[in-house]
């Protein structure tokens, strides 16, 4: 019998609607299955693996076989195909009409190259070694292709005056200053605008408190029922400041009352500073948070703050891992208009940050909250595109408030001569320093795994599990690679059952660039390997997120930053001579609590490094941009 609603018309009958949805599933999953059957004879007609046929569905949609044979040099957008792979496969499905001057190939060539810029922290570059990449990939008439790709709107091009230009004293009013053209990706360029257009509506929106006697009174019927931001009067503030317990303290604080964004530098130490104005903030009746990049991270600067409450009734502290924070897995929760639900954020590690992720951030500030980004400036750049601290403390957008708080002892005093272009000799009575020299990279590896296994924790007493070692890179012939298979056959000997590894092999799991999570096997099983990591948690990687998952004895030193071991053994390999900076060195011998050996077999380049290359350098436009909203 035909059912029918409240209204007399016809209703679904039962189970009808789970049916439909069951055969839509269906429809869905055998579309994608044509979608890939289709891309995988493409690419194998064109002498590629037909096992990127998923990852070419993926970035394509499922149009990518007809995308692919209309545009062959499309394959060079998959993850992990080189130029030299592009032209070959082109090769095989054009033929010999697959030329090196074929537009396609430029408007595939030129993002390549920024992509491959940015994964060395540029979010641009400039329009002249652009082209020079081009003229290296054979393309004949790169200006002329840089043209048409940029009006075909592949890449965005941005006209900004020349950094470091000094006009003259006899320069006229009226003469141009000198400019450059850069080149950008349309994501990484409408992040920096993004981000720039967040800090100054955070700055313009901003309301300072005012003193009982000079508040005007609210007019009720003004009142639209929306809770304006806590703004604690002045003299509250001061008394705040005058209670702080140091003067980097007190001046930290008097700048969070006066401004909506402030910039603080400073290193480990310095961190005190950033629990007394949470604790100032949350007294005066914000609601104040901090950020932090790890875990590890969270909890040092929680044990920071003072208790609220005793037992059973005491509140957590206000800090939570950014990356929590942003996903709502913690702390303050969103308000109904979807921002993040505080008056103030302390953001600690702020040179961590790239520019999609700041501008992801900034995004999910109300108006008016204040905002506090620190982070010790001597210390490695993001992993991802931009220096988005750097160019914030230059472009002189905010106050910035310089930490006078020394990190002490022996390891304090040697990371903060770096810092300033100094490697010194330290005096270090109980052993927190010592330098090894290494012939070679065999002999580092040697050295490094003595350290790590007998000399450490038996001379000083700290647990092997503590000790962690790190190197430039992940290849070469001290890389992590070379490292952790000394250190596994050492420590944990095994034949790999999962993958490569073994129960009670220490690993760390990367599930973003720039994101690193120590821990250990449990186990593995056909769901997958079964992890703990250093925060208590377990969590399960399915074979297909194995690719995140290393060894973990050594890691780079973009992999250790946000993090701290009470012993440190820095490897300094022959073969990453070249690469290292002030930058690298002041990071990795600053990962250090207790006890840092350094194994040197980099000669001479160690002390160069540290007194001639600061850094290596990035192309950004977030300071351009910050400087015309400044001038405006």
């Amino acid at each position: 019998m035909e059912q029918r609603d409240g209204d007399g018309e016809p209703q679904a009958a039962p189970g009808a609607e789970a049916g439909a949805s069951v055969a839509s599933v269906a429809s869905l999953n055998e579309q994608r299955a044509a979608a890939l059957r289709a891309t995988a004879e493409v690419l194998t007609e064109g002498g590629a693996p037909a096992e990127f046929a998923a990852a070419a569905v993926a970035e394509l949609g499922e149009g990518a076989a007809e995308v692919l044979r209309a545009d062959p040099w499309a394959v060079l957008s998959l993850p992990g195909v080189r130029p030299e792979q592009a032209d070959g496969f082109a090769r095989g499905l054009l033929g010999t009409a697959a030329g090196p001057g074929d537009p396609r190939r430029a408007q595939a060539l030129a993002p390549w190259l920024l992509e491959q810029a940015a994964l060395r922290g540029h979010s641009a570059l400039e329009i002249g070694e652009l082209a020079t990449g081009l003229e290296k990939l054979g393309l004949p008439d790169a200006a002329a292709a840089l043209q048409e790709v940029v009006t075909d709107g592949r890449v965005m091009a941005f006209q900004e005056e020349l950094p470091g230009h000094q006009p003259a004293a006899s320069d006229e009013d009226d003469d141009e200053p000198p400019m450059r053209t850069l080149l950008a990706l349309e994501r990484l360029a409408l992040a920096e605008e993004s981000l720039a257009d967040g800090l100054v509506r955070v700055m313009s929106t901003f309301v300072p408190g005012v003193d009982a006697e000079t508040e005007d009174a609210a007019d009720p019927d003004e009142a639209d029922g929306t809770p304006e931001p806590v703004a604690p009067a002045p003299t509250a503030w001061e008394a705040a400041a005058a209670a702080a317990p140091s003067a980097s303290a007190a001046a930290l604080i008097r700048a969070v009352a006066d401004s909506a964004l402030v910039a603080h530098t400073g290193s480990e130490a310095a961190r005190a500073e950033l629990a007394a104005l949470l604790h100032a903030a949350g007294s005066l009746g914000l609601r104040a948070w901090a950020a932090t990049w790890t875990d590890q991270g969270r909890d040092s600067l929680a044990a920071l703050l003072p208790a609220t409450g005793t037992g059973a009734a005491e509140a957590a502290p206000p800090v939570a891992v950014l990356a929590d924070l942003l996903t709502g897995a913690a702390g303050p929760g969103r308000a109904a208009d979807g921002t993040l639900a505080l008056d103030l954020l302390v953001v600690l590690d702020a040179p961590l940050l790239d520019v999609e992720l700041a501008a992801t951030l900034l995004e999910a500030l109300a108006d008016g909250t204040r905002l506090v980004l620190s982070g010790d400036p001597g210390q490695l750049w993001s992993a991802g595109a931009g220096r988005f601290f750097a160019d914030l403390v230059a472009a002189k957008a905010c106050p910035t408030v310089a930490s006078r708080t020394p990190d002490f002892g022996p390891i304090g005093e040697l990371v903060s001569g770096i810092g300033i272009g100094e490697l010194q000799p330290v005096d270090a009575p109980e052993k927190e320093v010592v330098i090894l020299t290494a012939k070679d990279g065999g002999e580092a590896v040697h050295r490094a795994i003595q350290l790590l296994t007998d000399s450490i924790p038996r001379a000083l007493g700290i647990p092997v599990e503590q000790v962690v070692l790190l190197t430039p890179g992940h290849g070469g012939n001290a890389g992590t690679r070379a490292l952790n298979a000394a250190a596994k056959a050492r420590l944990n000997p095994g034949p790999g059952r999962f993958g490569g590894f073994d129960p009670g092999d220490r690993v760390v799991y990367s599930p973003a660039p720039g994101l690193a999570r120590p821990g250990r096997v449990l186990d593995g099983d056909a769901a997958g390997l079964h992890l703990e990591l250093t925060d208590g948690t377990r969590l399960t990687l399915a074979p297909a997120q194995a690719a995140g998952l290393r060894h973990g004895w050594a890691l780079t030193v973009h992999q250790a930053v946000g993090r701290r071991w009470p012993g440190v053994v820095a490897v300094l390999p022959d073969d990453a001579a070249a690469g290292l900076t002030r930058q690298w060195v002041y990071t990795a011998f600053g990962r250090a609590e207790r006890h840092l050996s350094v194994v040197h077999a980099a000669g001479q380049a160690l002390p160069q490094a540290v007194a001639e290359r600061a850094a290596q350098p990035r192309t950004t436009r977030l300071r351009a941009i910050l400087a015309e909203h400044t001038e405006q």
